[in-house]
């Protein structure tokens, strides 16, 4: 196991432990969630080690790296997803009128496969063997971030940085990887909401170990700032509420009512977000 001593955000190495997390999606393991005191990340500490991660991700329960639903949660995901592609679609034409990009952790390749039906020039990477596979029926998918050989006017993260073992290698790579006038775009969730503060221990977008990292405004911020990246504009995925809110529900005791009480619980967050701006999950838009 990996421990984490220093912040990869601010530096810091002054933290205080909140809570332990379970796996509830492979191992069944706990795992012990630290926040920096200086800038407000929370870290999985201590981690698996880098050669063992992946095997945390081996379930037909993980939706990112595969296309079938085997569970209702799953299913509502996948067809919610068809409205979401159209929205990230709508998003990415409002920020740009160029139209290369990289999905850097693309999945299946769900947004890229859409995206160039609608006359993008698309390519993905993606780590994991199986989900690539899928992805590349359509779409070139690159297997390693240093066999990326071209320059993009877009770079899209929809709920990937947050599992890269070092953040600041990742945007240091995709800072080099973005054209001069390019967009950044981070989708991450946000422990500032409303539905983190309520399920806290049993939130399941803590989602460890494969969350590693655990932002909110402040940290990202920070973490884009040592790159060079100035935030243009902070969106919501406003239907994260709900579907976090019914795994953790899930999490929490799994209880026939999870659904009406997740939705419920999605709905309230959502609505305190109106006011608050701290949304489930946020899209930073960011450039140079």
């Amino acid at each position: 196991m990996i421990s984490i001593t220093t912040c990869r955000v601010c530096g810091g190495n002054q933290f205080t432990t909140l809570f332990t997390c379970k796996d509830y999606t492979v191992s069944q393991k706990l795992f012990s969630l630290i926040q920096c005191n200086q800038c407000s990340v929370i870290i999985t500490s201590p981690r698996p080690e880098d050669e063992t991660l992946g095997e945390y991700y081996q379930s037909e329960d993980y939706i990112s790296h595969t296309s079938k639903a085997n569970n209702l949660i799953n299913l509502l995901y996948l067809n919610v997803r068809k409205i979401t592609l159209k929205q990230k679609h709508e998003m990415l034409e409002s920020i740009t009128n160029q139209k290369t990009i990289l999905d850097y952790g693309c999945g299946t390749g769900s947004l890229i496969s859409y995206l160039q039906t609608k006359g993008w020039q698309v390519k993905g990477y993606e780590p994991d063997a199986n989900a690539r596979k899928i992805a590349q029926t359509t779409c070139k998918v690159y297997d390693k971030p240093e066999s990326i050989n071209e320059s993009f006017d877009v770079i899209t993260l929809w709920h990937v940085l947050e599992h890269t073992t070092e953040p600041n290698e990742t945007l240091f790579l995709l800072s080099k990887l973005l054209k001069p006038k390019g967009k950044l775009v981070i989708a991450v969730p946000n422990h500032k909401s409303y539905d983190a503060d309520f399920y806290k221990q049993y939130w399941a977008a803590y989602d460890v170990p494969r969350h590693l990292w655990h932002f909110n405004r402040e940290a990202m911020e920070r973490l884009l700032q040592l790159h060079g990246f100035v935030i243009q504009k902070i969106e919501p995925m406003k239907f994260d509420a709900y579907y976090v809110s019914l795994l953790s529900e899930a999490n929490k005791n799994n209880s026939i009512l999870k659904f009406l009480k997740g939705f419920i619980r999605g709905f309230r967050s959502n609505l305190k977000a109106q006011k608050t701006g701290e949304y489930s999950s946020l899209i930073y838009i960011a450039s140079r």
